[in-house]
């Protein structure tokens, strides 16, 4: 909620300065990563010394007219008094002859020149040099705000105090902020959320001081509350809302519009509500037709619903399904982890998922971190028909790529996941790092290639995707869990750990019980690495089979 209002306020205070800057110019989407967000702290530290400044030369300005007023209003009660007599003295005749030539040209000049120019060009200096959010980075943050309302079931009121999921931040949300997450969502046709939010800043406008320069009004709450209501399908609340608005404004041109066009819903529903019976009185039937199912790979209502209930930790295993779950110390062959043994934690048994502890440490996170920020672009998914690479609403993250040979660190990393797995890492991609955003997150998925999904990773030449190695490189205070829907699991982010699971069977068929998603993350900053390893090459490290593994328990 902090990073939103951060770049609400950067963009007033640009807005402000300087009109004629097109923010949109600059589209960074600085909202899918909050290591880039940290950036516009110093934004902002620069327009507060700006407005500053700003606001000083425009008040001394202020100060000299008001005395030069002061001066005027004087001198002018006095001549009004006897003009006659106050005319008579060559003195007073010379004076307000000078008050309205030269002093008030002085007058005239300073009223017309802009003293605060400087402020406004620096802005346009700063332009090429410091981070600034775009109205689309807003709207962003908006819906990521909304997502975290939804997932994790927040009331409304309680995140305007500035509580998320029961824990009380300092940040509490004006009323002109709530208009504004309101209007985000009726821009997006988010009708739900616009009048959740449209309701709480009307409460919060009423309960407010009385504010001059507030940027909209009741009527203007009541506009949007009446329309998005009437999208819900509420045409009455909408006419009673309409009715409210005309009392305010009386000649409202659109209000008085959609009073009519209400009034003709309502009776056209009341016409078509009864259907002429033996009695004439029988209900219209709901329909019976049966509701259309989706794919079985595309997120639909019972997979969002368990995605959203594992994000919350609301499905968990039950004693029966941790009672073989086992943590050991394995070598795996290795003879280097004889004197180190990796200390691996069992997650589910089929599909096999694994955490290992102490699996990366902070020197070597430190150093990744480093060098993924200056590459950091939008996470992007591959188009299952074109094969191209795109960014996606359902991905919120910034993500760039690593070499093995780039630094030894990277190559120990690789080397430790080899040990790990067993697997030759000869073919696998590159280590990819990801900083998630505002609400940042990845729908359910798979990391594996379907049969339908032929110009996957074309160009590599490496089969499909064996298997996923995921870092995690921070704690997350609140959310950021990796949760597989179909299996009902969670892993949640514990800094230093990897986990490790096969997204195909032996036999080479891709295993759909690996669906998984990243969950948006509440509070807190998620940074995760992970290195994707493919077929090619690993005939005799892992040997396939005919028949799909269902029982595999072993790496």
């Amino acid at each position: 909620m902090k990073v939103y209002l951060k770049i609400k306020r950067i963009l007033l205070c640009v807005g402000l300065m300087l009109c004629v800057f097109d923010i949109k110019s600059i589209n960074m989407e600085v909202y899918t990563a909050l290591a880039d967000m940290e950036e516009l702290l110093e934004t902002e530290t620069v327009l507060i010394s700006n407005l500053e400044g700003f606001i000083k030369v425009q008040q001394q300005k202020l100060d000299y007219l008001q005395n030069k007023l002061k001066e005027y209003q004087r001198e002018h009660s006095d001549a009004t008094v006897d003009r006659s007599s106050y005319i008579s003295n060559p003195i007073n005749a010379y004076l307000l002859t000078k008050r309205l030539t030269t002093d008030w040209r002085q007058v005239e000049n300073l009223m017309t020149h802009d003293v605060g120019i400087d402020f406004l060009n620096n802005i346009t200096n700063y332009r090429s040099i410091l981070k600034f959010p775009s109205d689309e980075d807003l709207n962003g943050a908006a819906v990521a705000l909304m997502r975290l309302q939804d997932t994790y079931q927040l009331d409304t009121s309680s995140v305007a105090r500035g509580e998320l999921n029961g824990i009380q931040y300092s940040t509490e949300m004006s009323s002109d902020d709530c208009f504004e997450l309101g209007r985000q969502s009726y821009v997006n046709q988010d009708y739900y959320h616009t009048v959740l939010w449209m309701n709480e800043a009307m409460t919060r406008l009423l309960d407010e001081p009385r504010n001059q320069t507030q940027a909209f009004t009741r009527a203007d709450i009541l506009e949007y509350l009446a329309f998005s209501t009437y999208k819900q399908g509420n045409v009455e609340s909408a006419l009673t809302m309409t009715n409210e608005l005309l009392h305010l404004i009386p000649n409202h041109d659109r209000a008085t519009g959609n009073k009519v066009f209400y009034e003709k819903e309502i009776a056209k529903f009341k016409a078509e509500k009864r259907v002429k019976g033996d009695d004439g009185s029988d209900d219209t039937p709901l329909s019976d037709l049966p509701i259309q199912k989706t794919d079985p790979t595309v997120f639909d209502y019972s997979e969002r619903k368990a995605y959203e209930m594992l994000c919350r930790g609301e499905l968990k295993q039950s004693p029966s399904d941790l009672r073989p779950l086992r943590c050991r110390y394995v070598t795996n062959n290795v003879p280097f982890l004889k004197i180190g043994p990796l200390k691996l934690e069992e997650a589910f048994l089929a599909p096999y998922i694994v955490i290992y502890h102490d699996a990366i440490f902070d020197n070597e996170i430190e150093l990744v971190k480093k060098m993924a920020r200056p590459r950091f672009r939008r996470a992007t998914v591959q188009n299952s028909i074109t094969g191209e690479l795109e960014t996606a609403n359902y991905r919120i993250s910034k993500s760039s790529w690593l070499k093995t040979d780039e630094d030894p660190v990277i190559a120990k990393i690789v080397q430790r996941t080899a040990d790990m797995t067993g697997l030759d890492m000869e073919t696998a991609e590159e280590l990819q790092v990801v900083n998630y955003g505002i609400g940042g997150h990845y729908e359910p998925h798979f990391d594996f290639a379907r049969r339908e999904e032929v110009r996957a990773f074309e160009g590599l030449n490496a089969g499909n995707r064996i298997a996923t190695v995921l870092f995690y490189m921070s704690d997350v205070e609140q959310g950021g869990a990796t949760v597989f829907t179909t299996i009902r699991i969670a892993l949640w982010p514990k800094k230093g750990s990897a986990a490790f699971w096969y997204n195909l069977h032996k036999s080479g068929e891709g295993d759909f019980r690996t669906r998984h998603a990243a969950c948006p993350v509440l509070t807190g900053s998620k940074w995760v690495s992970n290195k994707w390893i493919h077929e090619k090459n690993q005939e005799f490290r892992r040997s396939c089979a005919l028949e799909p593994d269902h029982g595999e328990f072993a790496i």
